[in-house]
């Protein structure tokens, strides 16, 4: 068999172990849901070996969507963390045997500790099956390894029915994409989820602003001062009228105008693209990119006509928001 065929082959026997888990959902998996739901602790995420590694993923992911968990080594469980258990937590404990001799070893002190114990395997009939509150059956018909020996489609099949626990818990819990971001500050995702405009914006003194009746060549010098290209025009309420950015001065001189002589309301552009104060950057990102211009004037509100910052596209970007 060629490399490529072999490799179709592990994909669809594992595509197929995962297939089959739908069908075998039951009312156990639900009861399970709403007993980590209502619970008053933690869920500890126990298993050995590969069992235990997709245990770790597990418990990561739940972790992350908000359901408190933590991962829990059988064998350092028995030489003194369990005491990491407290009555009112769940207990998810992997085994595709069910006979696991480090995970059965701790099974009665999860009893006497009050907590609740859902079983994962794929033997009904084994030890771990019947001592589960539980039962979640992840039994698959085969292995992808040819010699029906390493831990292949076995695992991934726990490691999606653990996906399937946390995303049902992840709904019933009304999680958001704002909630995950809470979780995830450093990343990518976090930084386009929790940035807000306000906070890249500049303003107060940064703030460029000329009024319409003011001559170009102090405009010139509120554009270089400020060190954004751009300046907002307004009247003598502050009421943002327009903006005269690099383009606008190229586009004056291309007309042949005397833009020094010139007033900041013959050469500014009106209908400046505005956000609010309290929007995502990652929004204002999006409007810079659907009407290609590098800055947006902000508003504390959609009525507001006086803006009380401005934001460029250098911000967003030094940020990391892309």
């Amino acid at each position: 068999m060629s490399i490529l065929a072999e490799a179709k082959r592990v994909i669809e026997v594992e595509a197929q172990a995962v297939a089959a888990l739908a069908d075998r959902l039951d009312d156990a998996f639900r009861q399970s849901v709403e007993l980590i739901l209502t619970s008053k602790g933690r869920v500890v995420v126990t298993g050995m070996g590969k069992s235990g590694l997709v245990g770790q993923k597990i418990a990561s992911t739940m972790a992350s969507t908000g359901t408190p968990a933590f991962f829990l080594h059988p064998a350092e469980g028995i030489h003194g963390d369990l005491g990491m258990i407290m009555t009112g937590d769940v207990v998810i404990a992997i085994s595709n045997s069910g006979e696991t001799e480090e995970l059965l070893r701790i099974l009665p002190v999860i009893k006497r500790l009050g907590a609740s114990l859902i079983a994962m395997s794929g033997n009904p009939d084994s030890t771990l099956a019947k001592s589960g509150d539980f039962f979640l059956n992840v039994s698959v018909r085969e292995e992808a390894c040819p010699l029906g020996l390493a831990p292949t489609a076995s695992t991934t099949a726990t490691l999606a029915m653990g996906d399937a626990l946390a995303v049902a818990l992840l709904v019933e819990r009304g999680f958001k994409a704002e909630d995950f971001a809470i979780f995830h500050p450093g990343g990518a995702l976090g930084k386009k989820l929790l940035l807000r405009v306000e906070d890249l914006m500049h303003s107060g003194a940064d703030l460029p602003l000329v009024t319409e009746t003011i001559l170009m060549r102090e405009a010139l010098f509120e554009i270089t001062a400020k060190g954004l290209g751009i300046t907002g025009v307004t009247d003598r309420q502050g009421n943002l009228l327009g903006v005269i950015t690099d383009g606008d001065l190229r586009r004056a001189l291309e007309r042949g105008e005397d833009i020094l002589q010139a007033t900041a309301g013959q050469v500014m552009t009106r209908g400046a693209k505005r956000i609010m104060r309290h929007e995502l950057a990652a929004a204002a990102l999006q409007i810079m990119e659907r009407f290609s211009i590098t800055s947006l004037f902000v508003f504390e509100n959609g009525q507001a006509q006086i803006p009380c910052g401005v934001i460029h596209l250098h911000d967003i970007l030094k940020a990391g928001i892309a």
